[in-house]
């Protein structure tokens, strides 16, 4: 997956998981689902053309686990990425042997797709915004 970092003043704050998702989520962030037990990203969707543009904001336990709402948590570096999808049907269907599963979601046309411009320079007023929220 190409990443592109997004400097931030916030890359190494602290902060507990509570106080980030009560600021984050009404400007629009969501925990991304592939967290785990010591790390996860608030990810904001910036764009749905020809695939997803999103800026994500990891984040790792410093003082407990993810599954306790008053954890600390260490920012890392803010970064944009995007996921272009096929459209219509996937070639690549992949079926579960012996149960009646079938895995919904397409292969990414370029698992390395480059981000526009102009989702950029969106993404780094994001991460303004972000620091006006947090860094008061």
């Amino acid at each position: 997956m190409i990443v592109i970092p997004v400097t931030s003043k916030l890359t190494g704050e602290a902060f507990t998981l509570s106080e980030l998702e009560q600021t984050l989520k009404p400007l629009g962030y969501q925990i991304g689902g592939n967290w785990d037990y010591d790390h996860g990203y608030f990810d904001y969707k910036i764009a749905d053309e020809g695939g997803y543009q999103f800026l994500r904001v990891p984040f790792q336990a410093k003082q407990g686990s993810l599954d306790d709402y008053h954890v600390t948590v260490e920012l890392g570096e803010p970064f944009l990425l995007s996921h272009k999808y096929q459209r219509g049907m996937d070639d690549h269907v992949h079926v579960g042997v012996g149960k009646a599963s079938i895995d919904q979601f397409s292969e990414p046309v370029d698992p390395d797709a480059s981000i526009p411009d102009k989702y950029v320079e969106i993404g780094r007023e994001l991460v303004r915004e972000l620091e006006s929220h947090l860094l008061r």
